[in-house]
């Protein structure tokens, strides 16, 4: 009888690469959907502004990035 491996094999999960800078100390405009899908999945989202992050933080509780800010008012007029 041969004996069994009781071997396995973890797959480190692939981290995105993020933007560093001010996401952490700002609120930015992001698409609702891919902001609904980043807070099932935990993929990472990318505002306006280009910023790519994944949200983990009320946004309310922080002011508005002026360059998300700039291009909402650009696209709505």
């Amino acid at each position: 009888m041969e004996p069994m491996s009781d071997t396995t094999t973890e797959v480190a999960p692939v981290q995105p690469d993020l933007d560093d800078g001010d996401h952490e100390r700002m609120a930015h405009y992001v698409n609702k959907v891919d902001a609904v899908r980043s807070n099932v999945t935990g993929e990472p989202v990318v505002a306006l502004c280009g910023k790519r992050w994944v949200p983990n933080r009320l946004p309310e509780k922080y002011p508005v990035c002026q360059t998300c800010a700039e291009i909402l008012a650009s696209l709505t007029k």
